[in-house]
């Protein structure tokens, strides 16, 4: 039921994602579902559904949840099923505290800081992204063995996965964060500074496919499937002048997704 939980969140959640995640092996698809639908739930208390519900004090439901979340593996029973979920996943794939730490350390800079500079920028991606792809590593080998020297060269890939995505929502989702939640992570995006974080995001999705083909058969096509869809979303990006994104958010048709997730199986298997 907790399981089934989980994956309602994120099927109402993410579109692309959830096609992405069907792409993974049975027991891993739930580890990620079991990850993600956390993540989910603390994005809600950060980014206005909280406010909107006229929570009195979102900082203290924030360091709440950021406990309950932490102490979660210690524990093996749960009354919310998303955490019982969670917890699960945490204890089979060894998540590390100091990942899911900073993850919520980015969470509480939505709730007061407006704008950042590349140095405070470069930590938030961190925390809301990069550990994220490294607590997936983590499930992706939590039963299988792997040098220290290759974990590492796989960390980087993840790192860089997950620094691609957030870079790419921070373009599409420009107007929502600028005009409803008051944030700017860019100072300013015209097409010259669109164009130089396109070649930043292009950058890491080179990256995190050098090590797609070394991850275990259980992850590599959904990873695939996701790095495909990020890259058809930043050509889109790269495509459009920059006021666009003052105006709406970019899109990938249905239709091209079906047909991305096609190549991704078929890439997979070469």
């Amino acid at each position: 039921m907790a399981d089934r939980a989980a994956n309602a969140v994120i099927a109402k959640y993410s579109t692309s994602f959830g096609l992405a995640t069907r792409l993974l092996a049975g027991p891993l698809r739930r580890d990620i579902r079991n990850l993600y639908a956390m993540v989910r739930i603390a994005d809600e208390i950060v980014d206005g559904t909280a406010a909107q519900a006229e929570l009195n004090d979102i900082p203290a439901a924030l360091a709440a949840y950021e406990h309950q979340v932490r102490q979660a593996p210690k524990q093996r029973f749960h009354t919310d099923p998303v955490i019982h979920a969670y917890a699960q996943t945490a204890r089979r794939c060894h998540f590390r505290d100091a990942h899911v730490e900073a993850f919520f350390a980015s969470m509480r800079r939505d709730l007061h800081q407006s704008e950042y500079s590349d140095d405070s920028l470069e930590d938030y991606i961190y925390g809301s992204a990069e550990v994220i792809g490294l607590l997936c590593l983590a499930a992706f080998y939590a039963d299988i063995e792997v040098s220290e020297e290759k974990y590492a060269e796989l960390e980087h890939g993840a790192r860089s996965l997950g620094a691609a995505f957030q870079k790419v929502n921070f373009l599409r989702d420009f107007r929502e964060d600028t005009a409803r939640l008051g944030r700017n992570y860019y100072e300013i995006l015209d097409n010259q500074a669109k164009d130089e974080i396109i070649a930043s995001i292009r950058g890491d999705l080179e990256a995190a496919h050098a090590v797609i083909p070394d991850l275990p058969d259980s992850a590599r096509t959904g990873v695939l499937a996701a790095t495909l869809l990020f890259e058809e979303l930043t050509d889109r990006l790269a495509e459009v002048d920059a006021a666009e994104l003052h105006r709406r958010r970019i899109r990938v048709p249905g239709r091209r997704k079906a047909l991305l997730l096609a190549r991704a199986v078929k890439g997979a298997r070469r």
